[in-house]
């Protein structure tokens, strides 16, 4: 006669395992998604996050909800170079040159601190300032 036992139930001391926690998406920009993990899901889960790099989406890194790292694919094509600017000036973190840059500002000789004056010490006298 064969005996066969009946799994446990979780009443009984059995270990219930939590559904693998997957990367959230958040809004980024205007029109991107970009998904987030915490540490503890990017370091369980860096292979799949790899994976998704090599599709082109990046992954924010949070430390208790506060943003510590992105991952992003690497590239190396200067169309994406321009790309990346684009999106920089977009989301307003630089501004576009307004014209070129005048070849004279790299021949003209800086300016020579005056003797005995300290950056240093002008620097701490405007924090004392408060300016």
């Amino acid at each position: 006669m064969k005996v066969t036992r009946k799994d446990p139930t979780p009443s009984q001391g059995a270990l219930v395992r939590a559904p693998k926690a997957k990367p959230r998406l958040f809004r980024n920009g205007y029109s991107g998604f970009m998904k987030k993990a915490s540490i503890t899901e990017a370091k369980n889960h860096l292979s799949a996050l790899i994976d998704g790099l090599k599709s082109g989406s990046s992954v924010l890194i949070l430390d208790r909800g506060r943003p510590v790292a992105r991952l992003e694919p690497v590239s190396a094509d200067e169309t994406e170079w321009d790309e990346r600017i684009a999106r920089l000036v977009r989301e307003g973190l630089v501004r576009p040159r307004r014209k070129p840059l005048s070849k004279a500002l790299f021949r003209t000789e800086l300016p020579r601190t005056r003797e005995g004056f300290s950056v240093l010490e002008a620097l701490l006298e405007e924090r004392r300032e408060g300016r």
